[in-house]
C-alpha cells in the first residue's frame, strides 16, 4: 500500500541525492530548479536535497535508540552508583537523522554544527 503524503515526514539532506541512470544515458548533477522540482531517488520521491520518509520507520528508529540508550545509562548508573554513592542528575545527547530514517548518536569527533542535530536533553525527575 503506498504511504500518503501524510504517512511521511521531509528529511533534508546535506547529500546528494543518488539517483539511478540507466546504462548509456548521460549522468551528471543538475542542481538547477525549483525547491519544488521532484525527482526520484531509490525509489523514494526527493525534494532538492530533501526526502520523504516513513513516520512509522521514523517512530520505530527513535523509540529503538531511546530504549538502548536508557538501558545504557540505566546500567552505568547502578555502576556509579554503587560504587561512589553520586547519581546521574542528566544527560544531553545530539543525534541526527539520515535520510533513510536511522536516528544515530553524533559521537565527539563528528562535526554537528552544519548537519543540523537534534539535542536530546534528559533530567532526572525529582520525587514528589
Amino acid at each position: 500500500m503506498p504511504e500518503k503524503p501524510e504517512d511521511t515526514i521531509w528529511i533534508v539532506t546535506d547529500d546528494t541525492p543518488q539517483i539511478t541512470i540507466p546504462d548509456g544515458a548521460k549522468g551528471g548533477i543538475n542542481r538547477g530548479g525549483d525547491w519544488g522540482d521532484e525527482t526520484e531517488t531509490n525509489g523514494k520521491k526527493a525534494l532538492g536535497d530533501a526526502v520523504r520518509v516513513s513516520v512509522d520507520k521514523l517512530e520505530q528508529e527513535m523509540s529503538h535508540f531511546l530504549q538502548v540508550v536508557g538501558q545504557m545509562f540505566q546500567r552505568a548508573e547502578q555502576q556509579v552508583n554503587a560504587l561512589s554513592g553520586i547519581q546521574l542528575d542528566e544527560i544531553e545527547l545530539s543525534v541526527e537523522i539520515s535520510g533513510e530514517g536511522e536516528v544515530k548518536l553524533i559521537g565527539n569527533g563528528a562535526k554537528a554544527g552544519g548537519k543540523g542535530a537534534i539535542k536530546l536533553k534528559f533530567k532526572r525527575v525529582e520525587p514528589k
